[in-house]
């Protein structure tokens, strides 16, 4: 299977690209480019539309990995009509939807800023999101009000968010650079995407971001759980 051009990867603000339809099969239409996010690091899959030049439209439901981080999977909406294949296109996103998710994951950046602590897991949505961190080895209380007052002015900050790369033998020097204890970055393919928020946080991450941390607007912490007897549970939303 040839690989997918990652257009959200270099231009996260791209809604919509030209594209071929390189195959279609039940559940599953692949582009030869896409600013579709494939489902991934807590981020869901984006959402939105595939139009023929004739205009006849074709939803996608979500976005998912294949085989490989560059097999970029397009699950249309459960039965319906499928697209021709070998023809040419027009792939977009629900950029409302994605932009909120860019937002929510860039402010959980700043929340493993915030927070010193190992991080366990995490998930992103619409109007929040939430990290998990491993406090059994570190002394830390946490205070929701003191972390909604840090992250707000982190967010005032203004600090440009952007990406770029290293070597693998690069990550393996700096282990400090990776905060997850599950899920560990792809390796093995030269190189490492880091995300890089100016004088705040570097760390391995594919996701999409937004590129000022101001974007991302008032937030407040929502909730603050007790998962067993080493994680803590932090939920962020949006303040408006």
């Amino acid at each position: 299977m040839a690989a997918t051009e990652l257009v959200f990867r270099d231009d996260p603000y791209a809604r919509s690209c030209s594209a071929r339809i390189v195959s279609v099969e039940p559940g599953a239409i692949r582009l030869s480019r896409t600013v579709f996010y494939p489902a991934g690091g807590g981020q869901p899959g984006d959402r939105g539309t595939i139009r023929l030049i004739s205009g006849q439209r074709f939803e996608i439901a979500d976005t998912i990995k294949g085989a490989s981080e560059d097999d970029v999977i397009h699950v249309p909406v459960e039965g319906a009509q499928l697209p021709p294949a070998g023809v040419d296109a027009l792939a977009e996103i629900d950029w409302a939807r994605r932009h909120r998710h860019m937002r929510i994951h860039t402010c959980l950046h700043l929340l493993t800023a915030v927070v010193a602590a190992p991080v366990t897991g995490g998930q992103i949505g619409e109007d929040k999101g939430r990290l998990d961190f491993d406090l059994q080895d570190v002394e830390l209380t946490l205070d929701k009000s003191e972390i909604e007052a840090k992250l707000n002015a982190l967010i005032t900050s203004g600090a440009k968010a952007s990406a770029r790369w290293i070597s693998d033998e690069e990550l393996a020097a700096r282990p400090e650079l990776v905060r997850t204890m599950l899920v560990k970055p792809p390796s093995g393919q030269g190189r490492v995407r880091l995300m890089e928020i100016d004088g705040i946080d570097l760390q391995p991450c594919g996701g999409t971001h937004i590129g000022n941390v101001g974007e991302i607007g008032p937030v407040k912490v929502l909730k603050i759980e007790s998962k067993g007897k080493r994680n803590r549970r932090v939920i962020i939303g949006f303040a408006e």
